[in-house]
């Protein structure tokens, strides 16, 4: 219905509703500012110190998967004594006293390779691709560093605690225990295919006698080829320019054959027997393979971190990733 100016005119009902409508929409902006200041408070308050806390129990749990690897490395428990079949020519290699590869350039090799690499892929990422993150640490620098490296050096500290508990378990003994021994067959008297369970060693040093003890299973095989193919991993998770398409299988490539490498020197420097070597590759990959795919973040996506409340327009939306 139309005024004498030409102008529709508004019903006494039609004005209630409109008011009706912008009043329930400001209570709705009210309890909107309410559960934003809620949700601060909680980020501020228990919840804050609930995640610090949590990082402790990360670092706990750090620790113990690490304390089977130093009860063997600083001697505190001795190697199971194994004896031995008289003629036995897997253990009458001679001792060489150079290694291809020592202990100080695999550990150094291993995590400044694999470490750097994937600190610098996660600068990469929170620098130039709009990472958010839901740590308490405001800094995502350092939380993504430390979600990454963090599950790293645990898969290094399990591997190598599981490599050195059977070490210390089974006490296999290397391929030159009698020349470590300082015997010989002959020098014995026994008799060839006879069990021999006890041996008193010429050797003035009993701590290569016990290094002599512990030749299951190798792990400088089981090292290397768990940091190598988790670096493999992550670059398959992480490097996704597809301006050269064989680029990063061949990094990857040459990984895992650095990771062989080692375990084969192993072999040629008579450290290990070939089945000591083999199944630290396995153990290695197994592990690799258990922390980038169940314990890290690299393969998640962050469609997956979504909560149902969650808008397209939030930090957390497919158009950015969460480290």
């Amino acid at each position: 219905m139309l005024d004498k100016c030409g102008h529709q005119s508004v019903s006494g009902a039609d004005l209630q509703l409109k008011l009706d409508n912008k009043s329930s929409v400001a209570a709705a902006g009210v309890g909107m500012e309410n559960d934003t200041g809620k949700k601060l408070i909680e980020i501020t308050g228990p919840a804050l110190s609930k995640r610090r806390l949590l990082v402790g129990l990360d670092l706990l749990c750090l620790f113990l998967a690490s304390i089977p690897f130093f009860a063997c490395e600083l001697k505190a428990v001795r190697p199971y004594r194994r004896g031995f079949v008289c003629g036995d020519p897997s253990i009458t290699y001679p001792y060489v006293h150079t290694e291809a590869i020592p202990d100080e350039l695999l550990i150094a090799g291993g995590i400044i390779i694999t470490g750097l690499t994937i600190a610098l892929g996660e600068c990469y990422r929170v620098r130039f691709q709009g990472v958010s993150s839901k740590a308490f640490v405001r800094n995502l620098y350092i939380s993504c560093l430390y979600k990454e490296l963090g599950c790293f050096l645990f898969g290094c500290c399990v591997g190598q605690s599981l490599t050195n508990m059977a070490k210390l378990s089974v006490g296999r003994l290397r391929p030159h225990f009698l020349s470590v021994c300082g015997v010989t067959y002959a020098s014995l008297n026994c008799t060839p295919g006879t069990y021999v369970a006890t041996v008193s060693c010429r050797q003035p040093d009993h701590r290569i006698e016990e290094e002599a003890r512990k030749s299951f299973f190798s792990g400088h095989a089981s090292f290397a080829m768990y940091t190598m193919l988790y670096l493999a991993f992550y670059l398959q998770a992480r490097l996704t320019w597809r301006g050269a398409r064989l680029l990063r299988p061949a990094l990857q490539f040459f990984l895992v054959l650095l990771a062989i490498y080692t375990g084969l020197t192993r072999i040629s420097d008579y450290r290990h027997h070939p089945s000591d070597v083999l199944t630290g590759y396995i153990q290695g990959a197994l592990t690799a393979y258990w922390v980038a795919f169940h314990i890290s973040s690299m393969f998640k996506s962050a469609i997956s971190d979504l909560s149902p409340t969650e808008t397209l327009d939030s930090p957390l939306s497919p158009n950015h990733s969460v480290c």
